[in-house]
């Protein structure tokens, strides 16, 4: 009964990721992309608490994105709100991004298309494109580890119509424990894909579920127009006044590295460079959104530069040491100083001594 139980869930969280990141297009694809951005992921360890807020987030440098539909990039059709920003640092361990995204305050409870939802996607794979979220030709019944080979991305996605303002949602012992990328508390899932049509939950597939999966992401949300900073609960959804101007603010972080050997998750390195994407899917004027009523912030990958704490060791060393040399020379000019004069005094008391003749004594 467990089992049968267990399955059902799986099969209704795995339809639920299916009508988050729905991609469906039609006409031609077409493409003006800035292929000049990055982004900087800096290591700056200590400086962030994972809480949803943006206060930690102030002298970290980001990028501001227009928002526009991700299957017909168009200016005419952009988000229409305002800009997303993107935040990203390193502290040695674990990554962290910051989304700032303005928009009108709107939450319903249990009903994840009428509140804002986002998602991050990687490039795994080395074919593995942004258009078609990885691109393979295969389709739904026939993608596979060896026929979609070199064409996985990884997606971390959060729909927060479940999820309560600044607690933390995402891997849990007890989804850890079933070996997949569920999180059944707020939805903020870990996700693989070949293309728009095979999208599976890490630790699962066409072949069969594999249990060493781990779903890594945590992640927290808010938004400026919450007044109450002690911390919600569920009784107090909805949390604030819907329609109220303001901003978003979707907080994550992932370790670098994880332990997947199933080529469902991004592996970031310490002066290396990945690429990603992120996805924006909100109720305009209140109307649910569809799986494919998603914007991005470019029509293609962003670069994203995990830096090197060398360099900041590197300038701060000379420093440093010419500040240490500085001090010792100074101390040993005034021991020197202090020297001469009291060799110059003694030489001086001897001099003035009284010169008594021989024949006095």
């Amino acid at each position: 009964m467990v089992r049968v139980f267990l399955l059902a869930f799986l099969l209704l969280v795995f339809g639920l990721t299916r009508q988050v990141i729905s991609h469906e297009e039609s006409g031609e694809w077409s493409c003006e992309s800035n292929s000049e951005i990055r982004l900087q992921a800096d290591f700056r360890p200590g400086v962030i608490t994972l809480d949803g807020q943006a206060d930690d987030w102030e002298d970290i440098d980001g990028f501001e994105f227009s928002l526009l539909p991700a299957l017909d990039p168009d200016d005419d059709h952009e988000y229409k709100y305002g800009k997303m920003t993107v935040q990203a640092l390193h502290d040695g361990n674990d990554v962290f991004f910051l989304l700032q995204v303005e928009g009108d305050y709107a939450f319903s409870k249990g009903d994840s298309t009428k509140c804002p939802s986002v998602a991050l996607m990687f490039q795994i794979g080395d074919d593995a494109t942004y258009h078609n979220m990885g691109g393979c030709k295969e389709k739904k019944g026939s993608c596979t580890r060896q026929t979609c080979k070199g064409h996985e991305v990884d997606i971390m996605q959060f729909s927060i119509g479940n999820a309560i303002p600044g607690r933390l949602y995402g891997g849990n012992p007890i989804d850890n424990r079933d070996g997949t990328g569920y999180d059944r508390y707020g939805h903020l899932v870990d996700v693989y894909a070949w293309n728009p049509h095979c999208r599976y939950l890490d630790g699962m597939g066409p072949s069969g579920n594999d249990s060493s999966a781990q779903n890594n992401w945590k992640g927290a949300w808010w938004h400026s127009s919450f007044t109450f900073y002690s911390g919600f609960v569920e009784e107090d959804s909805p949390y604030s006044t819907g329609g109220q101007k303001g901003i978003y603010y979707f907080e994550f972080s992932r370790p670098l590295r994880t332990m997947d050997r199933l080529q469902q998750d991004v592996q970031f390195r310490i002066g290396g460079s990945s690429k990603m994407s992120v996805a924006l899917w909100y109720p305009v004027d209140g109307n649910p959104w569809v799986g494919s009523g998603h914007y991005t912030i470019n029509c293609n990958w962003v670069s994203l530069d995990i830096g090197s704490g060398g360099s900041m060791l590197t300038e701060s060393a000379p420093s440093s040491s010419g500040d240490a040399s500085t001090t010792f020379a100074l101390l040993f000019s005034i021991a020197a100083l202090c020297m001469a004069l009291f060799v110059a005094y003694q030489v001086s008391r001897r001099n003035s001594v009284p010169f008594t003749p021989i024949q006095n004594l």
